[in-house]
């Protein structure tokens, strides 16, 4: 599904249309591979990925996964008292010092750690 474009996703729902006139999902991959026969064949798993995140987020753009740093209240308190004692230490240090999954923590700023995802 790497080789689908943003434009190529919103042709697909534009193939599958709305409402009453809606497609079957066999009747859009076989206009796909009429309308591009150079690209590979799409099956229906992917049509279907496409129209659920369309519905889910409203757009088909590639959303990039974040591997998040989990840390619990425990340990933000460690890291805040840590920082307190010591304010020149740096983040990569309280992290392997203070964290169980440090090299979880090691890429994320020391903010994220202390205030979570945004």
């Amino acid at each position: 599904m790497s080789y689908l474009t943003e434009s190529l996703k919103i042709e697909i729902l534009m193939v599958i249309g709305y409402g009453d006139r809606a497609r079957t999902q066999c009747e859009v991959v076989r206009l796909f591979r009429e309308t591009h026969p150079d690209l590979p064949p799409l099956n229906q798993g992917t049509i279907s990925k496409i129209e659920a995140q369309y519905r889910e987020m409203g757009h088909v753009r590639k959303v990039p996964s974040k591997r998040q740093a989990v840390v619990d209240d425990d340990t933000k308190l460690n890291l805040l008292l840590a920082l307190e004692e010591n304010p020149i230490t740096p983040a990569r240090q309280l992290a392997r010092d203070n964290v169980p999954s440090w090299s979880y923590a090691v890429n994320a700023t020391f903010s994220y750690i202390i205030e979570g995802p945004l």
